[in-house]
């Protein structure tokens, strides 16, 4: 990969041998590896046995969970945050598994729009729960940088499973709790 950033540099017309380009390529590569970690990520690895009997039916939700991300058509950043909630069936899901499952989403060449899918779909499964609703709220660089470059735009997108899309008082709940 190093190789590779070192061919876009000098295709830009850099010299990458001048002092601060010289370690620029290796840099590059291990922070694209980073961005993309999630495709080395298993779940099973993730949830790591993190899944609680539990009596609990009520509301569960993680607000405000960072997020970054890598747009797959321009390769640039997507930055914000996820509202996640869940209604247990008997089982709830350790805390930091939840950010750790956006992360695991978000850390993949992405577009948002699958992103919450995913992350929902992906609770939905682990828990058994009565329902998952995740909202994802996001600038996109490769609207702010480069094209329209609007730099005060946000793109929200939803996904519902299960009794927050069947029931809208529940829908409605978690707006609220979530202050949308």
């Amino acid at each position: 990969m190093a190789d590779c950033y070192t061919q876009i540099l000098e295709s830009i017309g850099e010299d990458v041998s001048r002092p601060g380009l010289v370690d620029t390529p290796q840099r590059a590569a291990k922070a694209f590896e980073f961005m993309t970690k999630g495709y080395h990520q298993k779940l099973e690895d993730v949830i790591n046995g993190a899944l609680f009997p539990s009596d609990a039916n009520e509301m569960v939700i993680v607000k405000d969970i960072e997020l970054y991300s890598l747009c797959e058509h321009h390769l640039l950043p997507f930055i914000g945050k996820c509202h996640v909630a869940y209604i247990p069936d008997g089982v709830v899901l350790g805390l930091s598994k939840v950010a750790r499952i956006v992360d695991m989403f978000a850390r993949r060449l992405q577009i948002q729009e699958a992103l919450v899918t995913q992350i929902a779909n992906t609770i939905e499964s682990v828990t058994g729960a009565q329902g998952v609703a995740v909202i994802i709220e996001a600038k996109h660089m490769c609207m702010m940088m480069r094209g329209v470059e609007k730099q005060n735009s946000l793109m929200k997108t939803s996904a519902m499973v299960g009794v927050f899309r069947e029931n809208q008082a529940t829908r409605n709940e978690f707006l609220s709790l979530i202050g949308c």
